[in-house]
């Protein structure tokens, strides 16, 4: 057996621990590991040029970051605030719970990237959450505005994990049928997404109670119905 296409292995551990940029070590690692393989020149470039129009889908999701950064240049987190703002009997629980249950939605019909945390959390539901907060009278600090965020983004994780097991062809529904297949069960995806409901709707009644238990200490730590203030120090000086 020949061990020398291992020597990529090599390479990567070694670009790594030197600080290389990722995408030419690991590029190096793939060339290294064809030619010690026995591939010629040009049967690796055409290796490596079938690889990159083959997955360029993946690629679509590397212009989220950069048009999501000059939204945020231009104000986007802003005018979700003052959005939020404008509705003044919205709550953080009220804002977070719908979020929760459009997210849980979204995701038993299979769009479960149309959201997360690059596409909607940092720049819309996270500001919009410190803007509902404000509503209820509550005076954020540094380490309740993190609170919130921490929040915002469980809010995503819960709703996108617990419903995209009810949508019948994701990856998990079908790895489920073919383990059960391979033990002499038989199951079609459609009963694995409906035995996955029940789990659904009880992921989105805990984190709903969760959201308002939150809501509730934060609440009577920052204060309540009152002017809104710097941090919650300045707003127990003011009582």
């Amino acid at each position: 057996m020949n061990y020398w296409p291992l020597i990529g292995i090599a390479v990567v551990i070694a670009g790594f621990a030197l600080k290389r940029n990722p995408v030419l070590v690991v590029i190096a690692a793939g060339v290294a590991s064809g030619l010690a393989a026995g591939m010629s020149v040009a049967d690796l470039l055409a290796l490596i040029g079938d690889s990159f129009v083959s997955n360029r889908a993946l690629l679509l999701f590397v212009l989220t970051l950069p048009a999501i950064g000059l939204l945020e240049r231009y104000g986007l987190r802003e005018r979700a605030q003052a959005w939020i703002a404008s509705f003044r009997n919205l709550s953080l629980a009220r804002l977070l719970i719908a979020y929760l249950g459009a997210r849980q939605l979204l995701s038993m019909l299979g769009m479960i990237d149309l959201a997360g945390h690059a596409q909607t959390v940092r720049p819309l539901v996270a500001p919009m959450s410190e803007a509902a907060a404000r509503n209820d009278g509550i005076a954020l600090d540094d380490e309740a505005r993190e609170r919130v965020h921490a929040l915002a983004a469980a809010t995503d994780n819960v709703g996108r994990f617990f419903g995209e097991d009810v949508f019948l062809a994701f990856g998990a529904v079908l790895l489920i049928q073919g383990f059960y297949a391979r033990n002499g069960i038989e199951l079609d995806p459609l009963s694995i997404a409906l035995w996955a409901l029940p789990t659904a709707i009880a992921a989105f009644v805990i984190h709903a109670v969760r959201i308002v238990w939150f809501q509730k200490a934060l609440v009577e730590k920052c204060g309540q119905k009152r002017p809104l203030l710097d941090s919650c120090d300045q707003g127990r000086a003011q009582k």
